[in-house]
């Protein structure tokens, strides 16, 4: 696609010297942001690998660059999540993997050309951002720009909302971060840990890393279950939670005290919660790079990481509003305080799930950043 007034064209980002743009384009974008922390290149790669990500054998994604008299000013990723549309039932396209300079010209054309090759495909709204789905990054920072973003938690410039807007999207949904300052559970808590745990005769745990692969079976039950009724989930395959478990296992085995797996009588899992130290904070002193010193300064950094994000927390359907949340918390706060943590951030959370929301307000924490996407009608 080619605007002959405006001399912006997108093309697909295909052959090393269009992707290479596509990798960079972020670092022209951010330079001036000290907030910023960028994504390891290697891992923005492997994503767009057809061979290596197991997103791709059930759907499909095509990134874009826009260039402008031969500059990159824009990049963008048509995403059709097959699996979205079977089990939601409904024919929704994404955008994700979204930069842009602060020109609407190139913002319109980049989700233009997203636009035409979703309709190709048959579907009626597009979505977004999303990358590939709400499984990884998803949504705009719309509230909360001072801080840099959690690991991983997606950041944008704040002009990209009016790009978003000024292209015909309207928002469909409001994400929400709740920042905890302090690692003392709360004695009503403390009160009820144990009259919970004998009433529903239930016990909890730490993951097992001698056990990792049989661990990740067990984990995948809890998790597709007890998020499947959330907007936009979509379930992961095996192969998708087996890649995504593999890429976290470092940071897992650093801290597996932190992964708590609930258990009822009979030994079977029934809750899951997964907490990680926020890496971000080392690496942004690497800006995307491993080589040649960027793994020397992620590893000087992320000795003493005093903050955390709790990734995930749910227990299976059958076992809601029983309690079962507040004693994965309070073994978050002990193990954390044990460990030199001072708090951190729960993250992210569907702003109307107020079963959520009012427990993490109980303890103490607050909503300080808030991501939204968008729905454009095609």
């Amino acid at each position: 696609m080619q605007d002959a007034d405006s001399g912006i064209r997108v093309i697909p980002a295909q052959g090393r010297s269009a992707f290479r743009h596509f990798l960079r384009l972020p670092y022209r974008i951010y330079k001036d942001d000290p907030n910023w922390v960028a994504p390891l290149l290697r891992d923005v790669k492997i994503m767009f690998d057809r061979k290596k990500h197991p997103f791709h054998l059930h759907s499909e994604a095509q990134p874009f660059i826009a260039l402008r008299d031969g500059q990159p000013v824009g990049r963008i990723a048509a995403v059709h999540n097959r699996n979205h549309v079977a089990i939601h039932e409904e024919p929704v396209g994404f955008f994700g993997f979204f930069e842009c300079v602060n020109d609407h010209r190139v913002a319109g054309a980049l989700f233009d050309v997203v636009a035409a090759w979703l309709r190709q495909r048959g579907l009626e709204t597009m979505r977004g951002p999303a990358s590939f789905s709400t499984n990884e990054q998803v949504g705009f920072l719309v509230e909360g720009f001072d801080t840099p973003p959690f690991i991983m938690m997606p950041y944008n410039p704040p002009y990209y909302i009016d790009l978003t807007l000024e292209a015909g999207f309207e928002p469909a949904k409001t994400l929400i971060a709740a920042h905890l300052g302090q690692n003392v559970p709360p004695e009503y808590l403390v009160r009820q840990e144990e009259r919970t745990s004998e009433r529903l005769n239930v016990s909890l745990r730490h993951i097992r890393m001698d056990e990792f692969e049989k661990e990740l079976d067990r984990v995948r039950v809890i998790y597709n279950q007890a998020w499947e009724k959330n907007w936009g989930f979509v379930p992961m395959t095996e192969d998708e939670l087996r890649f995504m478990a593999h890429e976290l296992k470092p940071a897992v085995a650093r801290d597996p005290e932190l992964v708590v797996i609930v258990e009822n009588a009979e030994g079977e899992p029934i809750g899951f919660s997964l907490t990680l130290r926020d890496f971000n904070q080392a690496l942004i002193h690497a800006r995307g790079r491993l080589f040649p010193f960027g793994l020397l300064k992620i590893l000087w950094h992320s000795r003493n990481i005093p903050w955390v994000r709790v990734l995930t927390l749910g227990v299976l359907p059958e076992y809601r509003r029983k309690g079962i949340d507040g004693l994965m918390i309070i073994r978050i706060f002990r193990v954390a305080a044990s460990k030199g943590i001072n708090g951190g951030e729960f993250s992210w959370i569907l702003e109307d799930n107020l079963p959520m929301i009012k427990p993490l307000e109980k303890v103490g924490s607050r909503v300080y950043k808030r991501y939204r996407l968008y729905d454009r009608t095609l």
